[in-house]
């Protein structure tokens, strides 16, 4: 296992390669901005492990969060983090990957939504903060470029709704908010944790003809992290 996880990071080292990150709230259109640009040549996309919070070994610690986030939520994190270091350091075969979050919205929003909400006892938030800083203080975990895509918690509650994935269908608005206020503390407000990168925002409260516009629009920006 030593032997492997070393191996990724020799391979990450030989070559640098552009690293943009999608991030937005739960329903903020970030599968539609992975699914336009995969079809742009020279460029890697990755989409959150979802499969893998469903399923570990027969157990769905994403379901098992929304139910009972105080009794989950260090569970589901803990693993989520894992994954997520798992996409970073995985090889990159093209010029430019782009992923789906990272591991520093995992950390910056989701685990501090929970702590915030009085849902992860302090103990747990405090264990997974050291994991965490390790590590990013130990492991070279390079990020380009972050697009946000900014969308109101209302727009994003309605296309939950519309999407019916099973375990989006007890999340309330009042989460959404509290999400979207953690995302704008921490790229717009730039208030509540380090930013690994350069931040582009996208306003991404439209219907899919007009974000597919802002998309192309907003391709030359994107596409430029691969020159920085």
């Amino acid at each position: 296992m030593l032997s492997s996880f070393q191996g990724k990071l020799v391979r990450n080292g030989e070559d640098k390669k552009a690293v943009i990150c999608i991030e937005g709230n739960i329903a903020s259109g970030k599968t539609t901005c992975l699914e336009y640009f995969s079809k742009t040549s020279n460029i890697e996309v990755l989409t959150e492990p979802v499969s893998k919070w469903r399923n570990v070994r027969g157990h769905n610690p994403l379901g098992l969060m929304y139910q009972d986030p105080e009794r989950w939520g260090i569970t589901l994190q803990t693993y989520v983090q894992l994954t997520m270091l798992d996409r970073h350091l995985s090889f990159i075969s093209a010029p430019v990957r782009m992923m789906e979050r990272s591991i520093f919205s995992a950390k910056y929003i989701f685990v501090e939504n929970l702590f915030r909400s009085a849902k992860m006892p302090e103990v747990d938030y405090a264990v997974l903060g050291e994991w965490f800083d390790w590590i990013t203080t130990n492991i070279s975990i390079p990020v380009d470029l972050i697009v946000y895509l900014q969308t109101s918690p209302q727009i994003c509650h309605e296309r939950l709704k519309q999407r019916c994935r099973e375990e989006e269908k007890v999340i309330p608005l009042e989460y959404l908010e509290s999400i979207h206020q953690l995302y704008e503390e921490w790229l717009i407000k730039r208030t509540s944790a380090p930013l690994p990168a350069p931040v582009l925002v996208i306003p991404a409260d439209h219907d899919l003809e007009k974000m597919l516009h802002y998309y192309e629009e907003n391709r030359d920006k994107i596409l430029a992290a691969s020159c920085l």
